[in-house]
This record gives structure tokens, C-alpha cells and sequence, in this order.
């Protein structure tokens, strides 16, 4: 029989604990993506407007923000409208839509983070090849591919996902993504194993060439003034984006596998959420703060 003619629809039980407070969490919830919207916003209208700001490191931050308020908008509207109502249930379709843009707002976050790496790397290690290496065709290829391979390969995870013969529809989560929803199939399959393995592999593989681009970089500014002022100001907001993306996200990973039962309901929420909140308030918000033309914007 086809699975979706068995399960139409996911229970999700993340809030089943939540009553007596419901309301206010309600309004957190609300302010928190306001803000979200709100910093991530001011950064993308500022550097569309200021013309002296069209330049890669910026456009690389814009589509950054851009996809802060894509991967929230997966979440917080469906969180809100949970949170007023008693029974908390999600399609079949929903569910697979949800996994989707959860999964390919954070791998789309470290393409473009990596993109940002080598941008800086030519700025610092290559500053009269610059202009000639990022010129705007080439801008445009980097973000093209920014986007297109996180979604290509987060398709083919969720097409893995859609195939799959399930025997329950209960979520233990306040929101849908394909390994809970592979949990609950009925037999193992190859292929939901290693799509997400080569996923897996394939963006740990981008951690690494961030790191090792920053150790080139470290060595350069060593030597060099002017190096380190720029450091300062460019790269540092970058790796602290980077290093409040990995911890969020593998704080998730690690709990959702590994993660006990016998902490309480509201931890385990923080901790799903928790790189739902952090990377998309504070990355626009680092930049913000820390890169002179913006402030001047």
C-alpha cells in the first residue's frame, strides 16, 4: 500500500507541556521573529540602498540574511499558529515541505559561509588579483551554486524520505525533519542512509576548507598591519558566524541522536530551536556592529 494513503498526517508532541504558559510563549515566540525580521532586514535594505556597499563581501552577507529569513519562515509561522491551538498536527506534505527548507536554510548557510571564506582569502592573500578574481559574473556563479546545491541535495534527501513505506505518524519535536520522519519507517533503507551520509560528508568537507582558508589567513596577517586590521574587520564576523552556526546545529544533531529522555520537555525545545534563534538574530547583528561600511550605511 502507498504511504500516503496510510499516513496523511504527523502528530507533533514538542508542546505537549506548554499549556499553562502557552500565551506567553506565544509572545516571545512573536517578538523573537519580529527581530529576526526585523536586524536581518535592516542589513539586506542597507546594502541594496547604499551603492558603495555593491560589493562581493556584502552581496555574500545580503544573501546570508536572506536566507536567515527563509529558513525561519519555515518554522516560526507554523511554531505560532501551534502554540494557539490545541491539537498539533502537520500534513504528510507539510512535513516533507518543512524538513526541506530546515535543511536547506542551514546547508545553504555554510555554502555561502564558504563562499565568504574565499572571498576574504583572495581580499587578504591575493589583494591585487581581487577585483579580477571576484568580479561580478564569477559573484554571481559562487551564489548560484550557493543555493543550487544545498537544494539539489536536500531534494534528493527528502525524495528518500517521501519513498519510505512508514508505521507511525507520532513526532517527538516541534517541527518536522527527515531523519524523525525516517525513523518511523517500517525497514531499513540503503538509500535514506546514504544520501544523508554523503550530505553529512560533503558539508563537513566545507567546514574544512573554512578552517584551513583561516589558517592560510592567520599566517598572512602575522606579518602584516594592514592584514590584521582587515582580519579584524571582515573575518572575525565571519568566523563567529561560522562558529554560532556549528555550535547550534550540532548541539541539535547531537541531542536529537544521542539526547536522553529524561530532560525536561522545555529544554528539549530550546535545544530544537535553538539554531532557529541564535545564528539569525546574531549574524546580522555581528556584521552589523563590527563592519565600519555598515554601521556608516
Amino acid at each position: 500500500m502507498d504511504n500516503s494513503s496510510v499516513v496523511t498526517l504527523f502528530t507533533l508532541s514538542g508542546l505537549s507541556g506548554t499549556t499553562n504558559y502557552r500565551h506567553t510563549l506565544f509572545a516571545l515566540t512573536l517578538l523573537c521573529y519580529c527581530a529576526i525580521c526585523l536586524v536581518n532586514l535592516t542589513i539586506i535594505v542597507t546594502i541594496v540602498v547604499d551603492k558603495n556597499l555593491h560589493e562581493p563581501m556584502y552581496i555574500f552577507l545580503c544573501n546570508l540574511c536572506i536566507n536567515g529569513l527563509y529558513g525561519t519562515a519555515g518554522f516560526y509561522p507554523k511554531f505560532l499558529t501551534d502554540l494557539l491551538s490545541t491539537i498539533h498536527v502537520i500534513s504528510y506534505a507539510g512535513c516533507l515541505l518543512q524538513g526541506f527548507v530546515l535543511h536547506s536554510s542551514v546547508t545553504a548557510d555554510l555554502s555561502i559561509l564558504v563562499v565568504m571564506a574565499y572571498d576574504r582569502y583572495v581580499a587578504i592573500c591575493r589583494p591585487l588579483m581581487y577585483h579580477s578574481v571576484m568580479t561580478t559574473q564569477r559573484v554571481c556563479v559562487f551564489l548560484f551554486f550557493a543555493w543550487l546545491i544545498p537544494f539539489y541535495l536536500v531534494f534528493l534527501s527528502s525524495i528518500t524520505t517521501l519513498r519510505l513505506r512508514l508505521c507511525g505518524s507520532h513526532i517527538p519535536k516541534i517541527y518536522c525533519i527527515n531523519h524523525l520522519v525516517g525513523k518511523l519507517s517500517c525497514s531499513a533503507s540503503i538509500s535514506h542512509a546514504i544520501i544523508p551520509a554523503f550530505n553529512y560528508t560533503f558539508y563537513v568537507l566545507h567546514i574544512v576548507f573554512i578552517v584551513w582558508s583561516y589558517v592560510y589567513l592567520l599566517q598572512k596577517c602575522k606579518f602584516s598591519a594592514e592584514n590584521r586590521s582587515k582580519f579584524m574587520q571582515t573575518c572575525l564576523p565571519h568566523l563567529l558566524c561560522l562558529i554560532t552556526l556549528l555550535v547550534s546545529v550540532f548541539f541539535d544533531l547531537l541531542y536529537m541522536r544521542f539526547g536522553s529522555k529524561k530532560l525536561p520537555q522545555d529544554v528539549n525545545n530550546f535545544m530544537s530551536m535553538e539554531f532557529l534563534i541564535i545564528p539569525p538574530i546574531i549574524n546580522p547583528l555581528i556584521y552589523g556592529f563590527n563592519l565600519t561600511q555598515i554601521k556608516r550605511g
